[in-house]
């Protein structure tokens, strides 16, 4: 059985659980490693069951726990080399054997998953999400998104089960405290996606056979759950497909475990 949880998701910290049952890794680790030790104990995980850590890219809510994490526990990471290149100087002294680098749209194999980076559009070195294949069925990452493009939704399309960002909404955005550089920042085409592009990407995903959806990396400021999920249940009513129903869909929170989904 395949099971996704993820511990935290948001613009203060990310990391992602995925196990086979017998493999069992971390998609980035941006908040402490204490903490990220102690959300996979509520899980009834193990960071000592941890084979991996696989990062998305360098910015600091997705590798901030990294180093320690794989310093203390003997944990490999795996980047591409732009990635690493980047987030080397933050992470501290490495085990060389612990340093992974990976090509992106290539695959490697971590235990019995099998994984593939694709682009992201999004103002880092060289971001990536990630499809993991497991038992058939293909598992997708996808967050810091600047604009949806068809190459990313062929990455996206025939997944099983995705987890993809929905950030803000752009009312709340745009009448907002923060200043106008990092507005226009968050809505251009190398920032984060909208809950409105979110919806209609999640409707052609659910009309195209993907039954689990996980939103995620919503803003604290400029965002909140209900919002999140209703406005993605409308683009899926225009389609006639329903939550509970047809599909799956639940919210990834920014600073607690969010529901263990089990494929």
């Amino acid at each position: 059985m395949i099971k996704v949880c993820s511990l935290f998701s948001g613009s203060s910290g990310n990391c992602i659980f995925i196990s086979s049952g017998e493999t069992s890794v971390l998609v980035d680790a941006g908040v402490s490693g204490k903490r990220i030790e102690e959300a996979l104990v509520q899980i009834g995980e193990s960071i000592k069951d941890i084979s991996a850590i696989i990062i998305t890219h360098e910015h600091s809510d997705h590798i901030s726990g990294a180093g320690v994490l794989s310093r203390r526990h003997k944990i490999p990471i795996y980047a591409n080399s732009r990635t690493w290149d980047a987030m080397r100087p933050f992470l501290g002294k490495l085990n060389p054997e612990h340093i992974c680098v990976t090509e992106v749209c290539s695959k490697f194999s971590i235990g019995d998953i099998d994984i593939v980076s694709f682009p992201i559009p999004h103002d880092a070195a060289c971001p990536v999400g990630y499809n993991f294949f497991i038992d058939g069925k293909k598992i997708t990452i996808a967050t810091d998104i600047g604009h949806i493009t068809d190459e990313l939704v062929g990455w996206l399309e025939k997944s099983h089960f995705i987890l993809l960002e929905s950030n803000h909404d752009v009312e709340m955005l745009k009448t907002g405290r923060y200043p106008w550089p990092l507005k226009k920042r968050i809505m251009g085409d190398y920032g984060h996606l909208c809950n409105d592009h979110t919806g209609r990407i999640v409707a052609h995903l659910a009309e195209n056979g993907t039954k689990f959806f996980l939103l995620g990396h919503l803003s604290k400021e400029n965002n909140y759950p209900e919002l999140a999920y209703q406005t993605v249940c409308n683009a899926l009513a225009e389609k006639k497909i329903y939550p509970d129903k047809d599909v799956f869909l639940d919210v990834a929170y920014r600073d607690r475990v969010s529901r263990m989904i089990c494929i």
